[in-house]
């Protein structure tokens, strides 16, 4: 079976309280994005082994058992006696980037295995078992826009259609860790609602909806908000980071076929929105 996760952005990302575990509750808007992985898997006949996983493109550091693909198949595996499979997963989507690659992975491996065995798990009940592998892993079984609370994990209905416009992606070759990204946030009610401010005319974003994880990120890494301002100069009607970071996004009404030349140095991807 051969099964092409996205990515999403985040639109939006207000830390808004700590919580008595130690995690923060969050409110966010998670937005597929047509940059796409490729995984696919088959049965193993010939040895005597649980899987084997194949990585392309980007490099994943780790041992195979901590694969988030391998990780959602050896939890249905226990419990549905799957067979042994070869598993082949090819990385486009860059890692460390907030666009969630390894949870969008480990969602299409759950809707994968539950539709080739037949599993007869329905929608709830994968974004239950899957949200266990990562707090953004249940937005990809349905991948439709949804407003997330709590730590990324509550999830509802949003009527947002980004329909002809053109995004554009930049990541450059900088890593920011969790604990980098919370360093300056402070808690705190948003200023503007998001479920508000989201269906406002996009041009008008700018002024309302905030990643608060910049505040934290961008002083220590000066070449992201001057990438964000450059996505402005452009023409951008929206920019912003995705997530803790480090890929800054930009909204166009138009094809921007400059972008790979701009951001040369950098991973870049552009698509119309369908």
């Amino acid at each position: 079976m051969l099964l092409l996760p996205n990515c999403k952005i985040n639109i939006g990302l207000n830390v808004v309280a700590r919580r008595a575990d130690g995690y923060h509750d969050l409110e966010t808007v998670f937005f597929p994005i047509p940059l796409r992985d490729n995984i696919e898997f088959k049965e193993i006949t010939d040895e005597d082994v649980p899987f084997r996983l194949s990585i392309g493109g980007a490099s994943i550091s780790g041992a195979a058992e901590d694969n988030l693909v391998v990780k959602v198949f050896l939890s249905l595996k226990e419990e549905f006696d799957l067979p042994p499979l070869d598993i082949f997963l090819y990385k486009n989507i860059p890692m460390g980037a907030g666009l969630g690659g390894g949870s969008s992975d480990a969602a299409a491996m759950m809707r994968g295995l539950n539709e080739a065995y037949g599993l007869g798990l329905s929608t709830e009940e994968m974004e239950r078992r899957v949200a266990c592998f990562g707090a953004d892993c249940a937005f990809f079984i349905q991948d439709k826009p949804a407003y997330a609370t709590g730590i990324g994990d509550v999830l509802s209905p949003i009527n947002l259609s980004l329909k002809g416009k053109h995004i554009v992606l930049v990541k450059p070759d900088v890593f920011v860790s969790t604990k980098e990204a919370y360093a300056h946030v402070t808690p705190q009610p948003a200023q503007f609602a998001l479920k508000d401010a989201i269906q406002q005319p996009i041009e008008d974003w700018k002024e309302t909806i905030v990643n608060d994880f910049e505040l934290s990120v961008f002083p220590n890494h000066p070449e992201l908000p001057a990438i964000k301002q450059t996505l402005y100069d452009m023409g951008a009607l929206y920019a912003a980071m995705s997530g803790s970071g480090s890929t800054i996004f930009g909204i166009f009404d138009r094809p921007v076929s400059e972008a790979k030349k701009v951001f040369h140095k950098h991973f870049v991807f552009t698509k119309e929105l369908l």
